[in-house]
């Protein structure tokens, strides 16, 4: 889901470059690993790089097909009434020990059920601070992004991939998590093993890769892996 927007812009460019065009349909990253197992006839398939890569070992995907698309780097944010959330400039807090007090100091902290919140919780988990935070970490229900339990003051901060949070009401964003403590996620295309037109496939994951698409990427927020 946190691809969506970039992929569509990103399938609108390759079919205005000539190449076949792909209809898209974008469901939660489980879904849709469980689906491409399952064998459904699906041509190309996007998730986390370490999720396509399971399908890969499995024969769900050709591996010499994968292709890293963009980088998604997970922001902090808080509730702002008449705001928009914007695009930041650098990190939220100046190191790990910053995004440590703004844990402790929170009431109620809000986090994604996909991969970013998994690390994030990994994270917590590695700082000892589970059972301190324990009852203040939210997970935000499918299909409710972290940016809405903001701004509807369910959580006074909250972590999501930045593609996630920018363009969204009633919300400010800190910034993306320091460098001693990023959280960043790579998500990439393959081709299924299942694919009618393998050939095409290929021809259309390597545009979406290509310099001619850096434009779009960093529209959205993303950056190349």
């Amino acid at each position: 889901m946190a691809t969506r927007h970039v992929l569509a812009d990103l399938l609108a460019a390759s079919e205005a470059a000539g190449l076949p065009p792909v209809e898209m349909e974008s469901v939660g990253g489980v879904d849709a690993a469980s689906r491409v197992a399952a064998g459904e006839p699906f041509d190309l398939v996007f998730l986390a790089d370490d999720a396509l890569r399971r399908l890969a070992d499995d024969g769900h995907v050709d591996a010499a097909s994968l292709t890293p698309l963009v980088l998604s780097q997970v922001a902090v944010a808080v509730p702002a009434d008449d705001s928009v959330g914007s695009p930041p400039e650098g990190a939220a807090f100046a190191d790990a020990a910053g995004v440590r007090t703004a844990l402790r100091d929170a009431s109620r902290i809000g986090s994604s059920t996909g991969p970013s919140g998994t690390a994030l919780a990994r994270m917590i988990d590695e700082w000892g601070m589970t059972g301190e935070l324990d009852g203040r970490l939210v997970q935000a229900r499918p299909g409710i992004p972290v940016a809405k339990l903001l701004a509807d003051g369910e959580v006074d901060l909250g972590f999501q991939q930045l593609s996630e949070l920018v363009g969204q009401p009633g919300i400010r964003i800190l910034g993306v998590l320091p460098p001693d403590c990023a959280i960043d996620t790579v998500f990439s295309g393959a081709v299924a093993t299942v694919c009618a037109g393998p050939a095409s496939a290929r021809r259309i994951l390597g545009f979406l890769a290509s310099d001619a698409t850096v434009g779009i990427r960093i529209a959205h927020s993303f950056a190349t892996p």
